[in-house]
This record gives structure tokens, sequence and C-alpha cells, in this order.
């Protein structure tokens, strides 16, 4: 069964995860907790039948599956696929500017983000830093500042007035962070702040050179259920790590026998196409080595595949009761009313009709509801892993989500028994 404290579990795995490099060690601590045996993409893989493994690419994508008891040329492999990455403000390599004696840190806009939402915000920094020690070695380091260190002033309404009249936001000018009032002479060297910082870590204290950094700012407000009954979900981030944790919920919880894969992908909101993203090769990589281990014959992998299935679990769009007419009148899917259905007729969802009942089929077999979502003709749709990996493949595959509000933004709402119902189908779509 679905262990009953997964509210609690998520919030604080959204809470660990400010970037993608902390949730996927987050998802690996888990998986090692589980029995899991950590992979490593450069050594010999000795997989045996029956066995738990997990692997990471770059620290910020993870793959975890179980080579099931079942024969996979005969049941193919179940697989569910995510993202790990949410719109943000990256830090630029050299980050620092100064005007008018404030300290401020010159930021990227990262994938599709809602920007008005990070203005008044208390913000920290975290992400990846990597140094050279005092011994000549490279090395990588996790930083998560925690403390809000930033913070994005908006403008006074008596000095813009047109503000709600659709003025445009400039991403150069008006959105680095303020992080320090300095006098006329004082300095401020983000290297070495960045570097006491990383000696403060067991372990990193020799670190002696800054060499690179990919930071990120993020909200502070930790995740909370809110609503007179607490029927939602408030969190950064639930854009797409929602999905990640309540994959890798259904993947644990279910049973050994087939052959189950889940692959938490980066760089989704930026088109996938790195190393560590769905148009890269590492799922494929991963899916040739499980599938040579138990398959000699030379045409093993097209014959698994075509006997696989993929759900795609990527966060969809809940009708707003203030903006209804924004949806499809025949789709306005809810929260709370169980995982959602994506389709769209130019392939920007994988979804088919075959895809679709045998999904239908499998919530219907464990009594959870589902839901369809369509965009109105006249909106362009986004777009997820589903596709991607399905042309990259051939597997068939079908789009999914949960109903969110607020999507991008720097806090999102969602309902607080979604999460736990699609859990129970992805455990049982593992289970057959």
């Amino acid at each position: 069964m679905i262990q009953s404290n997964f509210i609690d579990g998520l919030l604080e795995f959204l809470q660990q995860s400010p970037t993608p490099f902390h949730a996927v060690t987050q998802l690996s601590a888990r998986f090692a907790r589980a029995g899991y045996t950590e992979l490593h993409e450069g050594d010999a893989w000795q997989l045996r039948k029956g066995g738990k493994y997990f692997v990471q690419r770059n620290g910020s994508a993870c793959i975890a599956f179980k080579t099931g008891t079942e024969s996979l040329l005969e049941h193919g492999l179940r697989l569910s696929g995510t993202h790990t990455d949410s719109p943000c403000l990256k830090l630029k390599p050299n980050p620092v500017v100064r005007r008018h004696s404030y300290v401020q840190l010159g930021v990227e806009v990262y994938g599709g983000a809602l920007l008005h939402p990070w203005f008044d915000r208390d913000l920290s920094m975290a992400g990846r830093v990597n140094y050279r020690n005092k011994a000549g070695q490279i090395s990588s380091v996790l930083l998560d500042l925690c403390e809000p260190i930033a913070f994005i002033p908006s403008l006074a309404i008596h000095l813009d007035r047109e503000v709600h009249e659709g003025r445009a936001l400039n991403r150069q000018t008006e959105l680095p962070p303020v992080i320090l009032q300095l006098k006329e002479d004082g300095v401020f060297d983000f290297e070495r702040f960045l570097l006491t910082q990383i000696q403060k870590q067991k372990g990193h204290e020799t670190a002696s050179q800054i060499l690179s950094h990919e930071l990120s700012l993020y909200d502070t407000q930790p995740p909370a259920l809110v609503g007179l009954h607490k029927q939602f979900i408030a969190a950064a981030r639930l854009d797409n790590l929602l999905s990640c944790y309540t994959a890798a919920i259904g993947l644990l919880d279910s049973s050994d026998a087939y052959t189950s894969v889940l692959v938490c992908n980066d760089h989704e909101e930026v088109g996938s196409a790195s190393t560590s993203g769905a148009q890269g090769p590492f799922l494929r990589s991963v899916l040739e080595r499980i599938i040579t281990a138990e398959c000699v014959d030379a045409d093993a992998f097209a014959r698994v595949i075509h006997r696989s299935v993929m759900l795609s679990i990527d966060n969809a769009h809940g009708v707003h009761p203030n903006y209804a007419d924004k949806h499809d009148a025949q789709h306005q899917p809810l929260l709370n009313a169980g995982p959602i259905i994506k389709v769209n007729a130019n392939q920007r969802y994988a979804s088919n009709s075959e895809s679709i009942a045998f999904f239908k089929s499998v919530c219907d077999r464990v009594g959870v509801s589902h839901q369809s979502f369509v965009m109105r003709s006249d909106l362009a749709c986004g777009s997820t892993i589903g596709p991607l990996t399905a042309s990259e493949l051939g597997i068939n595959t079908v789009d999914i989500g949960l109903a969110t509000f607020g999507m991008h933004s720097i806090r999102e709402l969602a309902g607080a028994e979604d999460g736990p119902a699609l859990a129970r189908v992805v455990s049982a779509f593992y289970q057959r």
C-alpha cells in the first residue's frame, strides 16, 4: 500500500530540493535506503535478475530500475518519465553588479518562468559549485544557503503608475536582486564568499579556488498544506518535482516481478537537448544495457520496446475559477479529481487512443478517477518529454499529469489528494 505519510514525505522532498542537483541527491538517497544499488556509467555492469539499481548523470538526472524476474522479451518493460528542472533565475558566471552602493546579482531566466511573482520574495541560493583544492584536485559540492540572502524589490506604484497596464518587464535591468549594501570603499568578492561557504562543509575544508558554478535563486517560503480543510499543496517547483516524487513512490511500492524503469530527466523546461535531457542518449544507453544483460538476440531491443509502455508524467493545467474561459469548455480538469490524460492532435503530447485506453484501465483497476485535458484550439500547447522519448525509442506513450494552478510561477498550487492517487496508479502500472 502507498504509505500514509505521502504528503509529509512530499513536503520534505520539495523543501530539500531547491535545484535538480538536490532533487537527484534526495531521490538517490531514497532508492539507496530501499535497497537499490548505485551504478556508474563508466563501470561494467553485472545486472542480475530481480535486482534493483539506480544511476545518475550530471548529478541532475537519474534512472532507477528493477530487473524483474519475468522475461523481458515476453513482457517488455514499464517506464515512467518525469523531469527534475523548474523555471527559475540562474546566476550568470560573473554575477556581481554594483549600483548606488547596492550589490546585486546578474541573473538569466531559465525556462518559461512567470517573472512578476519573483518580486518581493525572500530568496536564497543553491546549486553546484566546482572548485580546486589545495592539492590541485578538482571537485564539486552542492550548496544550499537556506537563509534569505536576496530580494528583488518592486518599484513603488507612485513611480510606475502604468504598472497595471501591461508594461513589459526588462529581464536584464529589473531582475537583479539586492544582496548587500556597501560603503563607498567597500569590497565584495563573490568567489571568496562562495569559497567560505564551501569550506564550512565537511570534506570540503581544503577548497582553495572556485572554478565554476551553476547556482539558482529560490523562494525560502517552505511548502505547505493550505485551505480551510488543507486540501491544497502550495510550493515551489511542483512542476515537476511533484511528478518525480509520485513516480518514485509508485516504483518503490510496486512488486519486483517485471522490469520497471523510472527516468527523471533534466532540462525539459528548455527543450531537453542536453546529455541529461530527454533528447540526449541517457535513457537509451541504460535501456540497452538492461536489455542486453538478459537478451542475446540481435533484435532484442526492438522486440522489448514493442511490448513496452511509458507514462510521461508532467503537471497539467487545472481549470482556474477566475479564468475558466482559457480552457476548452468540454475539458476543464479539477484539482483533487484524479490524474489528467493530456491529448494534442499535433503530437505535442504523445497520447494516442491505445495508450489512453491502457491508462484508463489501470486507473479503473485501482479505483482512481481520471480526467482529460485538451488546449483550446486558439491557444498554443506546451509539450513534455513524452513525444521526445516516444519518437526516440518507438515506445507507446501516454502523457498524464496532476492538475495545478500557477504553473511556472515561483509558487504553485496542487490538490493534496492527487499525488497519493497517482502513486497508486503508477504502482499498479508497474505490476501489470
